[in-house]
């Protein structure tokens, strides 16, 4: 069973930066943020798995948005930078056990969320 705790979320000016992180407790082949503001759908950012592909980007956030992994510390990371307030959010950590299954873009655990809030 693995269990995801997302931390790092906060207020921050337009065109600033803030950077997300997620601890897990197990294994997982592929990880990926998610993001939801009230009222919309959910919408991944961006993700990233063990098969060797580049990393997945939202075409909204490419060029601003880096997601990075670190195996030994099992954490998840997301960088983001020149933030309009269109990203305000709730950032959502996603995790999946099953290679098959993240490219299918299937993902099975999640954390609670942490808000993100972008003034102009």
């Amino acid at each position: 069973q693995v269990q995801l705790v997302e931390s790092g979320g906060g207020s921050v000016q337009a065109g600033g930066s803030l950077r997300l992180s997620c601890a897990a407790s197990g294994y997982t082949s592929c990880m990926a943020w998610f993001r939801q503001a009230p009222g919309k759908e959910r919408e991944r950012v961006a993700s990233i798995d063990t098969s060797g592909r580049s990393p997945y980007y939202a075409d909204s956030v490419k060029g601003r948005f880096t997601i990075s992994q670190d195996n030994a510390k099992k954490t998840l990371y997301l960088q983001m930078s020149s933030l309009p307030p269109e990203d305000t959010a709730i950032y959502y950590c996603a995790a999946g056990l099953r290679l098959v299954s993240c490219l299918r873009n299937e993902y099975t655990y999640w954390g609670q969320g942490t808000q993100v809030t972008v003034s102009s």
